[in-house]
């Protein structure tokens, strides 16, 4: 059976056990709505142009969020995947760091930074650099050393040998925790807006309709929103691994 028949064989059959479960009592309707319902929901959120300021918002704020993660963290993963010194006098920092979660930081963000984008930006940037720069630091430990010698065997200098050897050896590695960073920021941000307050956002969205309104299909529906981005944002990222970076191990993580 080809894979995307397998994938949507299961998503049909989730949403059947879904709307069944939904049907049957065995969950409250008022607390989870039939899948039907908000499948229909998620269609007509398109027409509601609140939603669609607040997805601009969120989309906005994940995507600074995440340039800023990947370039703060890639540059930090190969100096301290260079330099085994400061390696080893940062790595107890690190560790520290990065288990904390970024909710846990809301007020002293907000005391600092306010209620308004930079938030939930600082806030999605800390949670999602942590994958990127554990692969880029794994990754420079294993570059090959046959390659490095030959490079140095012919006289190559350092920044061709960074652009020849380095850098392509890396980039499969450095990918993967880019594809991870993604799917953290989305979280963070719309987390974040969800905790933090505001007055745009996806996360907002839901809070208001959940606990204004009550409405659990609308919080629902935006829920699936969030996942199909997610989705189609992973596997823009998987594709772009396949056909840039196919000598690669995908798969591979710190």
């Amino acid at each position: 059976m080809p894979s995307l028949v397998r994938k949507l064989v299961g998503l049909v059959g989730f949403l059947l056990l879904w709307e069944a479960a939904s049907r049957s009592g065995l969950v409250s309707p008022k607390s989870v709505p039939p899948a039907s319902e908000v499948l229909a929901r998620f269609v007509g959120l398109f027409a509601d142009r609140k939603f669609l300021v607040d997805v601009v918002s969120t989309v906005l704020s994940w995507a600074i969020a995440l340039g800023c993660a990947v370039v703060l963290a890639v540059l930090l993963g190969l100096v301290l995947g260079s330099v085994p010194v400061l390696r080893a006098i940062a790595m107890p920092i690190v560790e520290f760091l990065r288990p904390l979660p970024a909710v846990a930081l809301i007020p002293l963000v907000i005391s600092l930074l306010g209620t308004d984008a930079q938030t939930k930006i600082v806030l999605a940037a800390f949670a999602a650099a942590w994958p990127t720069l554990m692969n880029t630091i794994y990754a420079l430990g294993e570059v090959d050393p046959q390659l490095a010698d030959t490079a140095r065997s012919f006289r190559v200098g350092r920044a061709r040998t960074f652009l020849t050897v380095t850098l392509p050896s890396i980039s499969p590695f450095v990918l993967t925790g880019v594809r991870i960073s993604a799917s953290i920021a989305l979280i963070a941000v719309v987390g974040t807006e969800f905790l933090a307050g505001g007055s745009v956002g996806l996360g907002q969205y839901a809070y208001v309709w959940g606990t204004s309104g009550g409405r659990m299909d609308v919080v629902l529906a935006a829920a699936v929103f969030a996942g199909v981005f997610g989705c189609l944002v992973n596997a823009g990222f998987s594709l772009v691994q396949r056909k840039w970076v196919s000598w690669g191990p995908e798969g591979a993580t710190a």
